[in-house]
This record gives structure tokens, sequence and C-alpha cells, in this order.
């Protein structure tokens, strides 16, 4: 995907797949702590993806470091303009080489207008030797100039809040970033805090 900061897959992918010519891209990225979706991973995790844009299509991968194994992540999907509203659909799975964590799937969809994003996931989690969970995920993002606030949650079987502020700018063609991010009790069965620093680099292949 072309952001490596990952505060939101399909805010990402609503920026990335506008109606544009055919593109291949890749980045690499590092981040001083691995959350996603309000939720820790990893401390210290390096990751890097490479993505594919055609007229409002768009394909690709993404990895990371998750200390027991690598993340890595498919996904595919269209975006499209409804007048001033860009709307996206599409799907993402999360696959795991180790026994950090069991596999998700997910529909997602996605609308921006001006400064704000609206993200919703459906998805099921198979949950190793356990009954499959289904979940559904929001969040809303607004962003301006570099800065975004996002507050997201999760329902059915999953359930939990967090919040997340932060700051994001290409310095010298890499991209810097600095985020806080604080997840309620419900969400991961204590209340979490974080500070984290994001470098990256994206390129046209």
């Amino acid at each position: 995907m072309k952001t490596v900061f990952r505060s939101s897959l399909l805010a990402a992918l609503l920026a990335s797949s506008g109606i544009a010519n055919a593109e291949w891209s890749a980045n690499l990225g590092f981040m001083s702590e691995y959350y996603y979706r309000g939720i820790f991973q990893e401390s210290t995790s390096a990751n890097a993806g490479v993505d594919y844009e055609n007229n409002g299509f768009f394909v690709g991968t993404w990895a990371a470091d998750v200390g027991d194994g690598i993340e890595v992540d498919g996904f595919f999907g269209y975006g499209f303009a409804a007048g001033e509203v860009d709307l996206s659909v599409g799907y993402t799975g999360y696959f795991y080489t180790g026994d950090f964590d069991d596999t998700y799937q997910e529909i997602n969809l996605g609308a921006a207008l001006g400064l704000f994003s609206l993200d919703v996931a459906v998805g099921q989690y198979e949950n190793f030797d356990g009954p499959t969970l289904d979940y559904t995920f929001y969040s809303l993002t607004v962003e301006k100039s570099g800065f975004y606030g996002t507050i997201g949650g999760f329902a059915q079987d999953f359930e939990g809040e967090y919040f997340e502020a932060g700051y994001t700018a290409e310095v010298a063609e890499v991209d810097l970033g600095v985020s806080f991010i604080y997840s309620n009790e419900d969400l991961i069965g204590e209340s979490d805090e974080a500070i984290i620093f994001t470098v990256g680099k994206s390129f046209d292949l």
C-alpha cells in the first residue's frame, strides 16, 4: 500500500485507488511500536509492501515483523468517485507465518469527503482451534495538512474503542510520522496508550 504508517488500511486504499494510469509501487518502513486498530502487535517492527493500481483497481501485499514470524497481508479492490465523494470497496486477508495470530479475512468499505473519511470492515477470525469469530470494525478519520485524528472501534464478537492522533510529513523524500494512541480496556483487557515514531520510503517501480 502507499502508506507505511497503517493508521487505517482503508484510508490508505482510498488515497491510493483514485482513477489513474497503471502504476507499480513499493514501500519500506520502520515503526518504533506496531499498533493496528488500537491493538499492540510488536515492539520495533520493519515492514515492506508492493502494490499495483490501474484505473481505480488496486491489488497488493504488505508484510511486517511481528516477533513470532511475519504478518503477510493481501488486498485488492476498486476505488471510484461519486460526485465529490470518493468510494472504495475491497478485500483484505491477514496471514501469519508463525503462531503470533490466526487468519483474518474481511470485506472493506470506505468513503471520503473533504477532510473526513469513514472506513468499515466486516470480517471473520479463524481463531486457531476455537470457534470462528465475526467482527465489524469502523473508524472515522479527520485529516488536514498532515495532521489527523481517528476514532475507531469493534462490534459483534470483538468490542472496544481507540483514539489515534498524529502528524506525517515528507522530509527529503522520506516519510516521517509521530502518533499517539489510546485504547480503552474493552479493546485489550486494560487501557493502553503509546507514542509511536515511524519512518518510511515509497518508490515507483
